[in-house]
This record gives structure tokens, C-alpha cells and sequence, in this order.
């Protein structure tokens, strides 16, 4: 398998596991404040995270390093985790997340800013129509229901995509486990502290389902998704592997009904298998001439 192959197959693993995070986080938030749940997620990872660099014997990053992995931290470890928990809060997983399906163009974006890519032409032209696929169904639905919480969605989507294409470009020298690992103890004493002062009175209420939801976006939300999905766009680029998060909302839409037993309508479904096509067509042109 060559390398691009690798870079598509660990991109896709990724995606698999994130595409749990919004229904694992639809199901925390009904029992756990959303500052605390994302405090409490990226403390809980970054210990993991310090453990494996030390029993690892990681090499300690750069200077020039550092501010990437600021920039990391602060779009996925507390950005993207935080908005979307207090989206959440305002509408259903399985409304935000066909907002997923604007990731690939954020992440495309940020990888011509900041990873340099150039993408053919009509790669951008796939890359728009999906999102206006996005852009129109929350014009219908979501805008009238709760702008609010369509706000938040994007400001989410906007700082995930400039941590996944920082993150990536730093997979190339510092490994992709490495970045994910650096970045959650990085944003582990902020996030300690706050979880300490936002720390319930009492866990009595909490039920079973917002202690598994918390479990899954501790570990394979915000630490083993991120292993696979570094490594997928450090060796496929940053455009072209991100625009399999295109195929996310497909599998979270049938994880919130599955599990959660939200409804799916027949335009979120609709929505879904148009961003999809839209991709098929995004990854034939993502590679310039």
C-alpha cells in the first residue's frame, strides 16, 4: 500500500471514530454542564496523553514547534469541543451534525493558508457545492429552530478545521500521535484548573449514558481519533483526506438514531448523500496538475 493509500485508510478510521463525538456528547451534556464536560474531556486525555509521551520517551518539541501546537490546542483540545458541547445544548446531534459536512472545506481552506496546498479549480467547486448543501438546510431548518446553536456550530467548524490542518502540517516533522499528545498537555493545566472550579456539587445525578458519553470523547475523541486522523492527512494532504469527513454525518446520523433514537428527516438524509457525491468528486480533482 502506498502512501497515499495509508493516508486515505487511517483518514477514514478517524473519521469512523469521530463520528460518535456529537451523539457521545448529545448524551453528556443532558447530565454534565458542557464547560465542565469539556474541561473534564481534555483533562482526562491529557493525562493519558503525558503518560504515553513519558513511558514513550517522546522527544520534547521545538520552539518553533510550540506555537503550532498552540494554535492545535486551542482549535481542538478546547475550540471545537466547547462550542459544539454548548451547541448541543440548543439543538439535536443529529442536526449539527450534518454541520460536519462544512469541516472538509474549513480544513481545505486552512491547508492552502497554512500547509500550502493548491488544489485544482474544481476541487473548490465540489468543495462549495457541499457546503451549500450544509448552508441550505440550516437556512430551512435549523436557522428558524435555534440560530443559536447553528451559530455555534459554525464558529466550531471554523476553529476545527485551522487545528486539523496545524495539526497536520506538524505531523509531517513532529509525527502525528506526537502532535495530539503535546497539544492535550499543553491545554492541560487550563484545563485542570477549570475543571476543578466547574465541578459539579454532587455526580448523584449523573447517569450511566453522560459517564459513557464522557468516557468516549475522553479517549476516542479527543486523543485515539486524532492519532489516526493526523497521520491520514500528513500522508494523503490536508485537502484531499479531509474531505472524507464529508462521509461523517452518514455515520453519525445512523448513530443518532440508532442509539439516541433522534429523528432523521428525509432532508438530512437528503443533505447527506449530496455532500457525499460531492466529495466523490472534491478527491478526483485534489491534487494539482
Amino acid at each position: 500500500m502506498d502512501t497515499a493509500s495509508r493516508g486515505w485508510l487511517n483518514g477514514f478510521i478517524g473519521v469512523l471514530i469521530f463520528s460518535g463525538s456529537l451523539p457521545a456528547t448529545r448524551v453528556a451534556v443532558a447530565d454534565f454542564d458542557p464547560v465542565f464536560l469539556t474541561a473534564a474531556r481534555a483533562t482526562i486525555a491529557g493525562l493519558i496523553a503525558l503518560a504515553a509521551l513519558r513511558l514513550l520517551r517522546a522527544p520534547r518539541p521545538t520552539r518553533a514547534q510550540a506555537g503550532p501546537l498552540a494554535i492545535v490546542a486551542a482549535g481542538v483540545v478546547i475550540g471545537f469541543p466547547l462550542l459544539t458541547a454548548l451547541a448541543l445544548r440548543h439543538v439535536t446531534s443529529a442536526h449539527s451534525i450534518v454541520f460536519i459536512a462544512l469541516l472538509p472545506l474549513s480544513t481545505a481552506a486552512f491547508g492552502v493558508l497554512r500547509g500550502g496546498e493548491r488544489p485544482r479549480a474544481a476541487f473548490w467547486i465540489f468543495s462549495v457545492l457541499g457546503s451549500l448543501c450544509v448552508i441550505g438546510f440550516a437556512a430551512g431548518q435549523g436557522l428558524r429552530a435555534a440560530p443559536l446553536g447553528d451559530l455555534l456550530m459554525l464558529g466550531a467548524i471554523l476553529v476545527c478545521g485551522l487545528g486539523y490542518a496545524e495539526g497536520a502540517r506538524l505531523s509531517r516533522t513532529l509525527g502525528g500521535w506526537q502532535v495530539i499528545c503535546w497539544a492535550l498537555v499543553l491545554a492541560l493545566p487550563p484545563m485542570l484548573a477549570l475543571a476543578a472550579w466547574r465541578v459539579p456539587a454532587s455526580f448523584a445525578p449523573v447517569g450511566a449514558a453522560a459517564w459513557a458519553g464522557l468516557g468516549y470523547v475522553s479517549l476516542f475523541s479527543m486523543l485515539i481519533g486524532f492519532v489516526f486522523w493526523y497521520r491520514g492527512l500528513a500522508q494523503g494532504g490536508i485537502a484531499a483526506v479531509g474531505q472524507l469527513q464529508l462521509l461523517q454525518p452518514l455515520f453519525g446520523l445512523a448513530l443518532a438514531a440508532g442509539l439516541l433514537r433522534e429523528a432523521v428527516s428525509p432532508a438530512m438524509l437528503t443533505v447527506t448523500v449530496a455532500v457525499i457525491g460531492c466529495v466523490a468528486g472534491a478527491r478526483r480533482f485534489s491534487r494539482p496538475r
